[in-house]
């Protein structure tokens, strides 16, 4: 239904805006570059537009009646889950951002100011990645 597309929608976007803006003002860049964001914007709407076109239409979604011209297009249990899931990307989001040496693997060391400019784009990758698979799964 409508409603879980602009669910997806607030979820994805409120995320992105805020690793984004959070990200510049603390660090003094993006975490992503610009074609990444707008990689995350296409795929995100994509997959978005193909949930909403794909859902088929049940019994019930026919026999019931339609919203109300009064209620509210995000209801609370909406908004609970928005800011659920939101909370939790960001702070997976945070981890692969601020603490990126506590990932294994990853061979960046510890001291960020010491990275070249491969390590920041490793990172970056990584922040991505991040933000495709949270938005995946979501």
């Amino acid at each position: 239904s409508i409603r879980k597309f602009i669910q997806f929608q607030l979820t994805v976007n409120m995320v992105a805006v805020i690793v984004a803006f959070a990200g510049a003002v603390t660090e003094g860049q993006s975490p992503l570059t610009p074609v990444q964001l707008l990689w995350v914007n296409l795929i995100m709407d994509t997959f978005a537009a193909l949930a909403l076109a794909t859902e088929a239409p049940t019994k019930d979604l026919l026999n019931r009646k339609p919203y109300g011209r009064n209620d509210s297009l995000i209801t609370r249990i909406m908004w609970r889950n928005i800011i659920g899931q939101a909370v939790f990307q960001l702070a997976l989001l945070a981890v692969m951002l601020y603490f990126p040496t506590l990932i294994p693997f990853t061979g960046l060391p510890k001291d960020k100011s010491t990275w070249t400019p491969t390590q920041l784009n490793i990172s970056q990758h990584y922040t991505c990645q991040t933000i495709f698979t949270c938005h995946i799964f979501h």
